[in-house]
């Protein structure tokens, strides 16, 4: 498995998940991710150019500054965080929250789903909370930004996949664990409750594209992680089948959601191979 995931990427993927193979099943240099991610970085202390393959154009975007901060806190590195805290800063709202995507004035670079609403975004907030509370990161913006997080999972009562994986990501770092552990409780009766999970022939939450739906390792990607406690052994175990039979003949996985320009095929099926087996390293399904 590992040995044809080798050979996909070093046939299909960007230097960056070239790197990151290398480091995480190579024992390559962490360094090197580190250099990588850095060259997405603008100015203003956050990043664009394409990072998030959804996302075109070069300006900083909140997921792509996410994404590069779950990158650097793969490999160690915590020093670029002050500065992307900076630029988070200057698009938060007063209500401590970000949007899920700033309106750039070029519609024609994201995907139809990147969509400015001017509203405070849970699931962005929640993802770049959790990241900097994973890093052990202290920054006046993390701090309005937990609060806000706090507030609207108390309240939560609806919610959609990509939504309640964000959430539980913040709940795995955040600091009072008590409080996290009867949070992540309560979200997890809501996915059960509201079909967000699938556990087999599930349907895809309305909106999504036909198949794509979140499974047991969307949740918890590692045994860790709060969401482990969503789900039976049994589920569990059909799930990181069903994912190690996903392998394609070509070595990688590929993903459900929509290409909405040809190049995002050849970007994200490198980034869901990585994530693929790192799921089942995780529960040592390969070594």
């Amino acid at each position: 498995m590992i040995e044809a995931a080798r050979s996909f990427i070093w046939l299909n993927a960007r230097v960056l998940e070239q790197r990151r193979f290398a480091h995480l099943f190579d024992d390559g240099p962490g360094e090197a991710v580190a250099t990588a991610v850095l060259a997405y970085r603008n100015d203003d202390g956050g990043f664009g150019h394409a990072l998030e393959p959804d996302g075109r154009g070069p300006e900083s975007q909140p997921l792509h500054t996410y994404t590069a901060l779950s990158l650097l806190d793969e490999v160690g590195v915590t020093e670029h965080a002050e500065r992307a805290c900076d630029f988070l800063t200057t698009i938060t709202h007063a209500d401590g929250g970000v949007p899920n995507c700033l309106d750039t004035g070029h519609d024609d670079l994201r995907a139809p789903w990147w969509q400015p609403s001017g509203d405070s975004d849970l699931l962005v907030t929640a993802l770049l909370a959790g990241v900097l509370h994973k890093m052990g990161v202290e920054h006046a913006w993390l701090d309005g930004a937990t609060q806000f997080c706090r507030r609207h999972l108390e309240a939560l009562t609806k919610t959609h996949p990509y939504e309640a994986a964000a959430c539980v990501r913040f709940l795995d770092h955040v600091p009072d664990r008590p409080r996290a552990e009867r949070e992540a409780e309560r979200l997890g009766k809501l996915v059960r409750e509201q079909g967000l999970v699938d556990v087999g022939g599930g349907k895809a939450h309305e909106g999504y594209a036909e198949g794509e739906t979140h499974k047991p390792h969307d949740y918890a990607p590692t045994p860790d992680s709060l969401a482990r406690r969503w789900f039976s052994d049994d589920e569990v175990n059909a799930d990181l089948d069903a994912l190690a039979a996903q392998q394609q003949d070509d070595g990688g996985w590929t993903f459900p959601w929509a290409a909405w320009t040809p190049v995002t095929t050849y970007e994200w099926r490198p980034i869901v191979t990585i994530k693929a087996l790192q799921a089942l390293r995780a529960y040592d399904r390969i070594s």
